[in-house]
């Protein structure tokens, strides 16, 4: 590779609607990951992408550049009896899908390892949730990480430093350069994770509506567009659902009450027909995807065995024992999540019907509340949350 690259003539060329080499890409990353290359030239290059977009091949090389940017799990020294799958979503209000997912596929056979985000704005984070666990450690290292793989065949932690590192210091500049919303940004910074969790197979879950960062269906479509066709050419088989975020996905949002929601379903206790729609579309449809199934039909049977059988809510159990939590969390979640001290209801001041809801409002009261960051260092109060009852 050159070496006599220059950081401001890599941002020129793009800013000139020039496409980039794999070389340059390299190099620039390179020196986002060693911070050679300031925080300015860095939020340039991302503003110049921004504007003038990537081709294939450079959304491609940017993502295989980011995810070498750090280690790659390599699945195969363990032996592992299953494939490596796993599912990401873009975010949305009350969606507490992963909590289901992840120990349903494990339950079916699946290797699921879910590396997943904090909330920030309106969007709650899936370790946001566990964090309001006492004791789940959602910072957990990678040898550890892999190891409870191993042991139990699901788990979900934060994003390990030695995980794309290039991602996480790009993604902290987008974030206060109004950069974020850039399609190719987008995609390398989701697959350069994945890719270096070592999956076998990948579903994304494209929200679209009020509470989405896709508020129209188009922009939802070439998101998707993008995601899978960058992954299929770095090598990971990939596809991709678009849901409905026009209202909250389930009963509840924040963070306590959503992972009392997520053990409800779990265990039998309580079923939210759309909330289950969702999360049974993606895993059958990973699970065929990944040769756990051989058909819908078949996975779907699996998947309600898993749940009536009360082993999907045994590996959440396990995961949460195994990540730090209580031993006998499932059994007696109440005694181990936050409650909030005031309950107020809220009703409408006329009859009528809802015809529209503005979903993304109702996230931000959640963070308002306190259950989410207004900037990433704020403090979050796990209680807080809006519920139906």
């Amino acid at each position: 590779m050159a070496v006599d690259f220059l950081p401001a003539e890599i941002i020129r060329k793009k800013r000139d609607r020039y496409g980039l080499s794999e070389d340059e890409i390299k190099f620039f990353v390179s020196g986002l990951t060693d911070e050679s290359i300031s925080e300015a030239q860095v939020a340039a290059f991302a503003m110049a992408v921004y504007f003038q977009g990537m081709n294939l091949e450079e959304t491609v090389a940017l993502t295989q550049a980011m995810r070498d940017s750090g280690g790659v799990i390599d699945w195969s020294k363990l032996k592992l009896d299953g494939p490596i799958i796993d599912k990401h979503s873009t975010g949305g209000v009350g969606d507490k899908v992963s909590l289901i997912l992840a120990p349903l596929l494990a339950a079916c056979g699946g290797i699921v390892p879910m590396i997943s985000g904090r909330g920030l704005g309106h969007t709650g984070g899936t370790l946001d949730k566990l964090d309001s666990i006492l004791g789940y450690n959602t910072q957990c290292d990678l040898e550890s990480f892999t190891n409870l793989i191993s042991k139990i065949g699901c788990g979900i932690t934060g994003q390990s430093p030695e995980l794309a590192p290039a991602d996480g210091r790009l993604y902290g500049i987008r974030d206060v350069t109004a950069t974020v919303e850039s399609l190719p940004l987008i995609t390398a910074s989701i697959l350069s994770k994945k890719l270096a969790a070592g999956l076998d197979n990948l579903i994304m879950d494209i929200k679209v509506g009020s509470g989405a960062f896709a508020r129209e269906m188009s922009t939802a479509h070439n998101l998707a567009k993008s995601i899978v066709t960058v992954a299929n050419a770095a090598n990971l088989p990939c596809s991709a659902v678009i849901t409905d975020m026009n209202q909250v996905l389930g009963r509840t949002a924040g963070n306590a009450v959503e992972v009392r929601e997520a053990i409800e379903h779990l265990t039998m206790k309580g079923r939210d027909d759309r909330l289950m729609e969702v999360t049974i579309t993606l895993c059958r449809k990973l699970m065929v995807d990944s040769g756990l199934s051989k058909n819908a039909e078949d996975a779907t049977n699996r998947l309600e065995d898993s749940l009536s059988s009360g082993l999907a809510a045994e590996k959440f159990a396990l995961m949460v024992s195994e990540m730090g939590g209580p031993n006998n969390f499932v059994d007696d979640y109440d005694s181990y999540l936050p409650v909030a001290p005031v309950k107020y209801p809220v009703t409408p001041e006329h009859a009528g019907f809802i015809q529209t809801v503005d979903t993304r409002r109702l996230g931000l009261v959640v963070t308002e509340l306190g259950g989410g960051r207004k900037i990433a260092t704020s403090p979050v109060d796990y209680a807080v949350g809006l519920t139906d009852i």
